[in-house]
C-alpha cells in the first residue's frame, strides 16, 4: 500500500496541538505474550516433517518473515546475508558474515552451529558446504530469498535440485496457534482504538496528511509503530489510495486502511464512512459493500475453497449490476488475503485458488467497490477460521455513519 512518510508532521505536532481524542489515549501493549521457544521449535519439527512429505533434505532461509517465524531472529535483507539452513535430519546451520558474527551470536543461541563467510567471498560457498554436510539433496528455497543470492548457491552446488520450500513455510504458517492469534487480536484491537480517536479529529479543509498524522499519533500513544492509508472522495474509488492532495468536504467518504503489528503479527482493517450526511446513492452502495462482505464471511466455512469464498462476495456485487468479474464499476480485487507475520501471506482468497480453508487460517474479508469518478467502498475485518465457522477479530461497521461497532 502507498505510505506517504508522515514523519515530519509528527514532528511538529507538540502535545498542545494534539487532538484530546489522541491525548487521552494510553498504551495497550501490557500482558502481550511473545511466541515462545518451544512453540518455536515444535515449528521446526513440522517444518522436518513437512520436508520429508516433500521428498526435501533441507530448506534455506534468507533473512525476513519466515526466518522469524521458525527462530524470532529478526535480521534485515539490507544487512549481509545471515542465512539458515534447516534440514529435515541433523541440527540447523547459521550461515553469519565475519564481520557480523559477534552481533549474529547475540541473536542466534550461543551453541547454534554458525558458519561464517567472508564479504570478498560472499556467502554461497559456506552455504553449499552446510547443505552437503547434511547430505541434502534436494533443497527448498524459501521464496523470499533474493534471486542473486540463490542462483549464486545453486552455481556452488550443482548436485542439488533446488525446489520451492513453499510447501514447508506455507505449510507451517497458514496455520495459526492460538498464541499467534492472541497476537493478532491485540494488534486489531489497538488498530480500531487508533481508528476510532483519529476519526473524532475530521474537520472540513482536513488534508489526508493531516488524518495520516493523527492516527500515526494515535498509534504511537497506544504503544505500538503503525501505517495507514488515507482516501477522500472521488479517491476513495482506488484500491489502494492516491498520491494526490486532498482536502476534506460535506458529504465524502472517508477511507482508512492498514494496521499495526504486535510481536511481528499483523492487523489490516478499513473503514469507510462519511463526513456529514450521505446521499442515498452512498448508502446504497455502502450496503451492498456490507452484504458482500457479509457473504464472503458466511461462506468461510471448514472445507470451503478459498475462490468459493471469494466466489460469494463477488456475486452479490455482479447481480447488483456491477462488473462482471473483475471489472470496475464493481470489485477489482481479490476478497482477501492470509495475513499473520506478513501483511500479506498465503493463501488468498481469489478464484482459482482451490485450497480448503481449515481451522487456524486467517485471512482478510475486504470485497471493494469501485466505482471510478464518483467514489469507492471498502469494508475490511480480519477473521481466523475455527472449526465451526469464521470469527471476526473486530466487530463489523454497522452503518455507513457508525463505522465501529
Amino acid at each position: 500500500m502507498f505510505v506517504c512518510s508522515a514523519a515530519a508532521g509528527i514532528a511538529q505536532m507538540s502535545n498542545a496541538q494534539t487532538p484530546s481524542a489522541i491525548a487521552d489515549l494510553r498504551p495497550m501493549t501490557d500482558g502481550v505474550r511473545p511466541i515462545t521457544l518451544e512453540e518455536r521449535g515444535a515449528r521446526v519439527e513440522k517444518a522436518r516433517r513437512l520436508m520429508r512429505e516433500n521428498k526435501l533434505g533441507a530448506v534455506f532461509l534468507d533473512g525476513g518473515s519466515s526466518q522469524f517465524y521458525f527462530t524470532g531472529v529478526r535480521w534485515s535483507q539490507n544487512d549481509p546475508t545471515l542465512g539458515l539452513v534447516i534440514p529435515a535430519r541433523g541440527e540447523p546451520i547459521w550461515i553469519a558474515p565475519v564481520s557480523h558474527e559477534k552481533r549474529a551470536y547475540e541473536v542466534v543461541s550461543s551453541s547454534a552451529d554458525v558458519r561464517t563467510w567472508q564479504e570478498a567471498d560472499g556467502p554461497f560457498a559456506a552455504v553449499a558446504g552446510a547443505l552437503k554436510d547434511r547430505a541434502a539433496e534436494r533443497v527448498g528455497i524459501d521464496e523470499n530469498v533474493r534471486f542473486a543470492l540463490f542462483d549464486s548457491i545453486r552455481k556452488q552446488a550443482p548436485a542439488i535440485d533446488f525446489a520451492n520450500a513453499r510447501p514447508v513455510t506455507a505449510g507451517c504458517r497458514m496455520i495459526k496457534s492460538q498464541a499467534e492469534i492472541a497476537l493478532m487480536q491485540r494488534a486489531n484491537d489497538i488498530t480500531i482504538a487508533a481508528y476510532r480517536a483519529a476519526l473524532a479529529t475530521l474537520r472540513e479543509g482536513m488534508t489526508q496528511i493531516e488524518l495520516r498524522n493523527n492516527v500515526t499519533a494515535a498509534y504511537r500513544a497506544l504503544g505500538v509503530q503503525g501505517n495507514v492509508d488515507i482516501s477522500f472522495g472521488k479517491y476513495t474509488a482506488f484500491p489502494h489510495g492516491s498520491i494526490q492532495p486532498q482536502k476534506l468536504r460535506e458529504g465524502d467518504f472517508v477511507l482508512l486502511d492498514d494496521g499495526c503489528s504486535i510481536d511481528g503479527y499483523q492487523s489490516d482493517i478499513t473503514r469507510t464512512t462519511i463526513f456529514g450526511k450521505p446521499t442515498e446513492r452512498q448508502r446504497q452502495i455502502w450496503a451492498l459493500e456490507r452484504r458482500a462482505q457479509d457473504a464472503a464471511f458466511a461462506a468461510a466455512k471448514p472445507g470451503a475453497t478459498c475462490e468459493s469464498v471469494d466466489s460469494a462476495a463477488r456475486k452479490v456485487i455482479t447481480d447488483f449490476g456491477f462488473g462482471p468479474d473483475y471489472k470496475v464499476p464493481g470489485l477489482p480485487h481479490r476478497t482477501g488475503h492470509g495475513i499473520g507475520i506478513d501483511i500479506h501471506e498465503w493463501t488468498y482468497l481469489v478464484r482459482g485458488n482451490k485450497t480448503p480453508l481449515a481451522p487456524g487460517m486467517c485471512f482478510s474479508d475486504e470485497p471493494m467497490i469501485a466505482i471510478y469518478g464518483e467514489f469507492g467502498v471498502r469494508l475490511e475485518d480480519c477473521m481466523y477460521i475455527t472449526s465451526d465457522g469464521a470469527r471476526f477479530f473486530t466487530k463489523q461497521s454497522p452503518a455507513i455513519d457508525h463505522p465501529f461497532g
